[in-house]
């Protein structure tokens, strides 16, 4: 399949889950979407991604490591790429930091299984490197459209690269962190992977009171 027959197939995909088009203009990011049921809508897209070869990363991955949790959940975390060991078990967030972010979660009073988790990119990058343009390119929309069909009302964004996928901007983390946007219908919370506070445990602290965070905004009415 070409570039172009790719382009027309995610095209008609998203208009029949109710989007009426794309843009690359930053307000796009805080259109709401109406969309079917979505536990249905969110089926639909996996049926919709296939056993997708639609970027090079086909070659190289074990399994496609879709999403898990609950497709009504109000709280949805996005991560950057799959692991080895989400590679390897098709789920993401599996390996030592999946655990963390497990601890993480219960730490505000919920389970994983009450929440959505999912990644930028479904497919494991070579090596775990940063997954490249034209891979984001062509995953992006799926993200999209899980968001869409999920219908969160907040957003945690795990780690600088998707905060910066999602949020399409150049600041660094650390400067972004703390602040809450408005993306997509629901609420964004920057915080740090959980990889990374292996690396950097003073961080812990700071993740900690963007958890607090979304406590609160999930009490709000």
């Amino acid at each position: 399949m070409n570039q172009h027959d790719q382009l027309k197939e995610h095209v008609m995909f998203f208009r029949e889950l109710g989007v009426e088009g794309v843009s690359q203009d930053r307000a796009w990011i805080t259109r709401p979407v109406d969309v079917v049921r979505p536990e249905e809508a969110v089926g639909q897209i996996r049926e919709q991604l296939g056993d997708c070869t639609r970027c090079k990363l086909h070659s190289t991955r074990s399994n496609i490591v879709y999403g898990v949790g609950d497709p009504c959940a109000e709280l949805m975390f996005v991560g950057e790429a799959p692991g080895r060991d989400e590679d390897q078990q098709g789920v993401p967030f599996v390996g030592r930091a999946g655990q963390l972010l497990t601890k993480i979660i219960e730490a505000i009073d919920l389970r994983r299984e009450d929440v959505y988790i999912a990644n930028v990119i479904k497919c494991r990058p070579p090596k775990n490197r940063n997954p490249e343009p034209d891979e984001i390119e062509t995953c992006q929309p799926y993200l999209f459209a899980q968001i869409d069909a999920i219908q969160p009302k907040v957003i945690v964004a795990l780690g600088a690269f998707a905060v910066k996928t999602l949020l399409q901007r150049d600041e660094s983390i650390s400067k972004l962190r703390g602040r809450t946007f408005d993306y997509r219908g629901a609420k964004l919370i920057p915080t740090f992977h959980p990889a990374y506070l292996f690396r950097s445990p003073d961080k812990k602290a700071d993740v900690w009171e963007d958890m607090k965070r979304v406590r609160s905004l999930l009490r709000e009415g």
